[in-house]
């Protein structure tokens, strides 16, 4: 809130703030023709001479720090798939995914067929924009299906997996269809050697070596002398190694997760009760708490600033793609996943479920914002766009109603979700 007003209440010192230059240079940033018109006409008054990046507090923020929240969030999601008992082990992580799918069709489909129906030549100016709906703002998302569905319901793991796979599946048509410059895919072998590297090292080797020694003493005595040092030098080469690759680094971190010790029990969600556990991985969560809120809110100041008066048929397409093609296709897409294919739904999770969690899902706040400013040049219909990912916080009364006609059954506390609900249509 407080970027849209500042942006409306004085654009140009909000941009000259948020867009302010850090560094002229060579290897890291933002691409410079983007900057300069982010920055507006004031950007002629530096001389730099001929350089290709510039280093920006938006660049930290949206490129940098939303990697750690991406980390964060992906935490949760590696527990619950790959831990024993956890709840989108294996087959029950394939309903999700191919939700997921239908999570980017409907809306791209949706947004194409109502440019199409526009007419006037309106189609070919808008149609670049058609991946705008396609992401799921995680954050957002997350915060509201808790508040629906409870921090104990299997639809809030779901949610998070498929708000991760869908955000990963617009990043990856950003870049493969918006490229803002040659891919050079090479460089995620860094990642890839960071990742291995750090597992193989610090992981797996002190626990071959301690066999079958149920103390574990060298995998102890690793984890006590290096600590989360080794992870953290992983993730900034493989930070590095995204931003070199053409790719957005926002999830360099992901692959770094699996290589990270962790406890053999998933608890849940965020949940209260992993401050006891003192395994590397949930000691990382702890630490991220509080700096991802943070990080929430400085994305929140640097991406939200959209002028007021943008509103046009972009606004339009990009709103009906999220609020009505999300939900439809996630929905579609987890039917045809549960029922038609027999992969089935997690246990304490309904049919009647999957429309209320792709209304949750409909919040496309956080990468459709940055899509939008990839897809369309700066101007209007770029501000369109973005304020059609703005207005998606249309779809949480949406969402809240859809529930209560659902009868959704919002489960707190302890107690397992298959206690407290039953698997029906």
């Amino acid at each position: 809130m407080a970027g849209l007003v500042w942006a409306n209440l004085d654009p140009g010192s909000y941009a000259r703030v948020i867009h302010a230059p850090l560094s002229f240079n060579g290897w890291i940033g933002r691409d410079y023709a983007h900057w300069a018109a982010a920055y507006g006409p004031a950007h002629e008054s530096f001389q730099i001479g001929d350089v290709r990046w510039v280093l920006t507090p938006h660049y930290l923020i949206n490129d940098l720090a939303m990697a750690l929240f991406f980390a964060f969030a992906g935490k949760e999601v590696w527990e619950a798939v790959s831990l024993p008992n956890g709840s989108l082990r294996g087959r029950k992580a394939a309903t999700p995914l191919v939700a997921t799918a239908g999570g980017v069709v409907g809306p791209a489909a949706i947004y194409l067929l109502l440019a199409a129906l526009v007419g006037g030549g309106a189609f070919e100016s808008l149609a670049g924009g058609w991946a705008v709906p396609t992401a799921t703002d995680i954050a957002f998302s997350y915060l509201l299906g808790r508040m629906i569905f409870g921090e104990r319901h299997p639809a809030l793991r779901f949610l998070l997996l498929l708000a991760i796979a869908d955000d990963a599946a617009g990043l990856a048509i950003l870049a493969v269809f918006y490229p803002s410059e040659e891919l050079a895919l090479h460089w995620l072998l860094l990642s890839g050697a960071a990742a291995f590297g750090s597992y193989a090292i610090f992981n797996w080797l002190p626990r071959r070596l301690d066999g079958n020694d149920p103390l574990g003493p060298r995998a102890t005595a690793t984890r006590l002398r290096f600590g989360l040092w080794p992870y953290m030098l992983a993730g900034a080469l493989s930070w590095y190694g995204f931003a070199r690759s053409g790719l957005h680094p926002a999830l360099a971190l992901l692959p770094i997760i699996p290589a990270i010790p962790q406890a053999e029990r998933e608890l849940g969600l965020f949940h209260e009760a992993e401050q006891y556990l003192g395994d590397l991985l949930n000691r990382l969560g702890r630490r991220l708490r509080t700096p991802v809120e943070v990080i929430l809110m400085l994305f929140g100041l640097a991406n939200a600033g959209i002028d007021l008066a943008a509103p046009s048929t972009a606004t339009a397409l990009v709103l009906a793609g999220l609020l009505l093609g999300k939900p439809l296709g996630i929905a579609a897409a987890g039917w045809l996943a549960a029922r038609p294919l027999g992969l089935g739904l997690p246990p304490g999770m309904r049919l009647r479920d999957l429309p209320v969690l792709g209304s949750t899902a409909a919040v496309g706040f956080t990468v459709s914002l940055f899509i939008a400013g990839i897809a369309f040049p700066p101007g209007a219909v770029q501000e369109a766009a973005k304020m059609g990912a703005l207005l998606s916080f249309l779809a949480v009364p949406g969402a809240i109603l859809l529930a209560r006609l659902c009868r959704v059954r919002k489960q707190t506390g302890a107690a397992s979700p298959t206690s407290q609900s039953r698997t029906g249509h």
